[in-house]
């Protein structure tokens, strides 16, 4: 596997357990619909969250979170727009983005709530 894809795979597995830790449920990870993905789909008082996971091991070229481009957030919410379909639920919904930086230097996790509106 090359090491950008076990760098973002560690940082899912961080991420999952920084979200348990802050009282979330895990309902899906890597949801997909068509060609659209959805890193992480939780729960918390009773709204639904799609979680961006963005790891990096250097702040070098930005944050992790500036790499989350308008075209992959249309892919979140429309794969999240399925999952609400599929399943058949009414609730409000949110969309986070959980930004990792991870190197010898240790990790560092940032948390962005309703992350979507601010671009």
């Amino acid at each position: 596997m090359a090491q950008h894809n076990e760098l973002g795979n560690k940082g899912e597995q961080l991420a999952v357990e920084f979200l348990k830790r802050k009282g979330y449920e895990i309902l899906e990870r890597n949801y997909r619909y068509q060609k659209s993905e959805v890193d992480i789909i939780a729960k918390i008082n009773e709204v639904l969250v799609a979680i961006e996971v963005k790891t990096r091991s250097t702040p070098d070229f930005g944050n992790p979170q500036d790499f989350v481009k308008p075209k992959q957030i249309q892919s979140v919410v429309k794969a999240l727009d399925q999952y609400i379909t599929e399943n058949d639920l009414d609730v409000e919904v949110r969309f986070d983005i959980v930004a990792i930086i991870q190197n010898t230097l240790g990790t560092q996790i940032e948390h962005l709530e309703d992350a979507f509106y601010h671009f």
